[in-house]
């Protein structure tokens, strides 16, 4: 079946990346803001055999990203930096209310990498980047919360579980794992742009990735099928 939004987005997410690579902030006004409400139509025509409740879940954290998108389109603010990450703790929450419905729960191996990686992060903002540490240590919470749900085999019982993550197969619930991995990639990436890219081209080659891996992880998440 044809899903022409999602290849809608596809296009736009590819501007947007070309636009931070290149200095083009214009494209990225023009595309960026366009990437969630392209998942959200795509869940508005694809998603009418999810439960009510779920669906409208899933619009909310969409909409809730869009908001985000548009205030880290400048990532170098620190105030829209913090105000982005605000908006981006709420479609967390929203994602992780989805997965623990539908049977998710926390599991020791899996939560303690997360915890882990929310702890080594948390350290190196209280050092590096005092001024944005609480709110993005707050933020990195609710990321923790949702990859460890989304790693979590319940989720996806016919696929392989390797080092914490679910190995995507055919199934789309076994592709949330991925998903929510390189979202942490992405917030990873940000962390490190906002302490130690220096130069422009670095922080520009950085800002490309950090998109990238940011619309491949909402491609993988936002798929209505995931959440049947």
């Amino acid at each position: 079946m044809a899903r022409p939004f999602r290849a809608a987005f596809v296009g736009a997410a590819a501007v947007t990346v070309y636009g931070a690579v290149t200095g083009r902030e214009k494209l990225q006004w023009v595309a960026k803001p366009l990437l969630m409400p392209l998942l959200a139509a795509d869940v508005a025509v694809n998603g009418k055999r999810l439960h009510p409740t779920d669906r409208t879940v899933l619009l909310g954290s969409l909409a809730a990203a869009t908001v985000g998108d548009v205030l880290l389109i400048d990532p170098d603010d620190d105030r829209r930096l913090i105000a982005g990450a605000s908006s981006f703790a709420v479609m967390q929450t929203g994602y992780s209310w989805l997965w623990w419905r539908h049977g998710a729960r926390p599991r020791p191996a899996i939560a303690g990498q997360r915890l882990a990686a929310w702890l080594g992060a948390a350290t190196l903002m209280r050092f590096k980047a005092p001024t944005v540490a609480v709110p993005l240590t707050v933020y990195g919470a609710t990321l923790g919360t949702a990859a460890t749900l989304a790693s979590d085999p319940e989720l996806a019982r016919d696929a392989k579980n390797i080092a914490g993550v679910n190995v995507p197969n055919v199934d789309p619930r076994s592709r949330l794992g991925l998903g929510a991995l390189l979202f942490t990639m992405s917030d990873g990436l940000i962390v490190l742009r906002r302490i130690f890219a220096r130069g422009e081209k670095s922080r520009r080659i950085t800002e490309g990735v950090i998109l990238g891996t940011y619309a491949a992880a909402q491609y993988l998440l936002a798929d209505p099928r995931a959440h049947r």
